[in-house]
């Protein structure tokens, strides 16, 4: 399979794959980096599964599930979305669920996959997300495997502490 390493694997969602995304979803706490303000129904997350067959083209978003070789257990997903074909550009999250998942490489190695698939199997010139400027471990992540940071949204994110800055991070295709 083209979309893993050593220690992971990217792979499209399943049936099977319902109880996790309910669970993730609609957990409050994680609420701010997925701009969610209301909970998911099972109905709703159902029928995301059985469309997330179709074309990144037709949705302009694709989301995978990021599995751990080792336990064969989900850890998390990798998300693209706010695809323009036309400028070439895709925006892309990464939740790392369970803190006892974290720290282990997984979302750098995702993020590695990802964005190796966006160049090279979409032929995007660029990649860019937003990040919480309190969220100093991604940021670091992020340019640590590439990505510049190229720009600060003052005051984006009304949060229950005040008012947040968001960091905008962009990798621009090497070969384009």
């Amino acid at each position: 399979m083209f979309l893993e390493t050593v220690n992971i694997r990217l792979r499209p969602l399943e049936p099977e794959d319902l109880d996790i995304l309910y669970l993730w979803e609609n957990d409050v706490n994680i609420w701010n980096v997925s701009n969610t303000v209301v909970p998911y129904s099972r109905y709703a997350l159902k029928l995301y599964i059985e469309n997330s067959y179709k074309d990144i083209f037709e949705t302009g978003q694709l989301r995978l599930m990021i599995e751990n070789k080792t336990t064969g257990s989900a850890v998390g997903t990798v998300d693209l979305f706010d695809f323009d074909p036309m400028h070439e550009r895709i925006a892309l999250g990464v939740l790392i669920y369970a803190e006892s998942n974290r720290r282990q490489g997984f979302a750098t190695e995702a993020l590695n996959l990802i964005v190796d698939y966006c160049f090279n199997i979409l032929r995007l010139h660029q990649v860019y997300c937003n990040v919480d400027e309190s969220n100093t471990k991604s940021i670091k992540m992020l340019t640590n495997i590439g990505f510049d940071i190229v720009g600060i949204k003052k005051q984006w994110m009304k949060t229950s502490n005040g008012w947040q800055n968001e960091i905008l991070l962009q990798k621009i295709n090497p070969d384009c």
